[in-house]
């Protein structure tokens, strides 16, 4: 039996024996956690009783991999940028393209990103890149701290030391770092937290959890809706409340559908009367085609030997779906006639996560549901990608007032700020189909 294995049985065995067995403890943490949100009126956001655990040699792995693969996308962002061919190659909107072209003010094209992970034992692979820093930077935060302190977690640490990794404090120091770069005039910004939202409501609870902390960091901070932006005379608004920063929760093409081009922040953003965080050019990567450039071997030719290998290593092979022929593994494919012959081991994802369109997975889907799928995907912006098996383990499951053993799914997300990893957050979701509430983050810690 593996140290993780063991550590994980362990915790098992512990919350099933007594004093755990009632459920006070947990019912207590679940209480915890609702007041924490409670100005929210948020939803339990963790269904778990179990930390998820990582061995040292686990993170220090996912931390080499992660920074390689941050390295090389924040390269591919750089080469598109200035080839007109690779944005149109990307799907990117005339807007898009626009709002990219910008220039943000300091060198860095995310200064908060992240990777969603497979991580199983020494294997990992990681199948999406987000260009923004997850809620799981806030919630990941409050989960470690309460559980950390929970009965059982205390008694299982008497064995087995937890670390605890990450933290909203990253986040706003690479906040600072862009401020300084971009020339902020003031050493304690004014940050808007910029989301969606109706004007009855405070905001979404990670985005009040962020705004409480910067707040008691020192800076001024408020959640706002685009629609309550103002600029007039050089100055970003909303309200009375004077904007220097904006940390920005609205992705470009959600943006573009409901906003032109002389909407304020756009205005402020290009006059450089604001800090944009993440700034447009970012938006670059939230395209899956992004992963298409990586794994093209014909652009990817010249970076550096540890950046080539973090790619083919850990990458899917990944194509913008056309009626065109291209490389998979060395082969000359007709691209359309691949895709059709090898459902079982591809996933057809929409270009953009915009909620609109539907991923189609092969192994799941029927021979006619299939041709289907790829018919709308060769009309629409659509990537093809190589299949990655989801990783599966058994978790406590907290719900109506009893515990079940259940199979869920695990993603690992390692959060960069300015390409460096620092923590990491714990995604997990039912393993069976359909629509399931056993969705939400559980806290990670470093065994030792």
């Amino acid at each position: 039996m593996t140290q993780l294995s063991e550590a994980i049985a362990r915790y098992h065995k512990l919350i099933e024996a007594a004093p755990y067995r009632d459920l006070a403890w947990a019912e207590e943490l679940r209480q915890q956690i609702q007041e924490r949100l409670a100005s929210a009126g948020s939803p339990p956001i963790s269904p778990v009783l179990r930390p998820h655990f990582l061995t040292k040699r686990q993170y220090t792995n996912l931390v080499k991999a992660a920074e390689a693969l941050f390295s090389a996308i924040d390269r591919i962002k750089q080469i598109a940028l200035a080839s007109p061919a690779l944005l149109s190659r990307m799907e990117l909107l005339p807007a898009e393209k626009m709002l990219a072209a910008v220039d943000p003010g300091y060198p860095f094209l995310s200064v908060a990103s992240l990777l969603d992970t497979h991580l199983n034992n020494g294997h990992l692979h990681f199948v999406e890149y987000n260009a923004d820093a997850p809620s799981g930077v806030a919630y990941g935060a409050m989960l470690s701290d309460l559980f950390y302190d929970s009965a059982p977690v205390k008694e299982f640490r008497k064995k087995y030391p937890l670390t605890r990794v990450g933290g909203i404090r990253y986040l706003l120091a690479a906040m600072l770092k862009a401020w300084s770069e971009f020339g902020g005039r003031t050493a304690t910004p004014h940050i808007a937290i910029l989301e969606f939202r109706q004007p009855f409501q405070a905001g979404q609870p990670s985005e009040l959890l962020l705004r409480d902390f910067f707040r008691q960091a020192g800076y001024p901070t408020e959640v706002v809706s685009p629609d309550q932006l103002e600029y007039k005379g050089g100055i970003l608004r909303a309200g009375d409340f004077v904007i220097d920063m904006v940390y920005r929760r609205v992705k470009a093409h959600e943006f573009l559908v409901r906003f032109d081009l002389m909407h304020p922040l756009v205005r402020a953003y290009r006059d450089r009367k604001v800090c944009l965080v993440n700034s447009f050019r970012s938006e670059l990567a939230h395209k899956k085609a992004i992963f298409d450039l990586l794994t093209d071997e014909t652009i990817t030719a010249g970076f550096p030997a540890a950046e080539r290998k973090a790619i083919r290593d850990f990458l899917p092979w990944t194509r913008i779906v056309s009626q065109s022929k291209t490389t998979y593994h060395d082969q000359t494919i007709d691209l359309p006639d691949f895709i059709s012959r090898n459902r079982e081991n591809l996933v057809l994802k929409p270009n953009d996560d915009s909620g609109d369109e539907h991923a189609f997975r092969g192994w799941e889907t029927g021979d006619g549901g299939w041709d289907r799928a790829l018919k709308i995907a060769l009309r629409r912006p659509y990537v093809v990608q190589e299949r990655v098996p989801p990783v599966s383990g058994m978790f406590p499951i907290y719900q109506w007032g009893s515990l079940e053993m259940r199979e869920v799914h695990i993603d690992v997300h390692p959060h960069a700020f300015i390409g460096k990893v620092e923590g990491c957050s714990t995604w997990i979701q039912s393993a069976t189909s359909g629509f399931s509430t056993i969705n939400g983050l559980a806290p990670t810690f470093i065994l030792g």
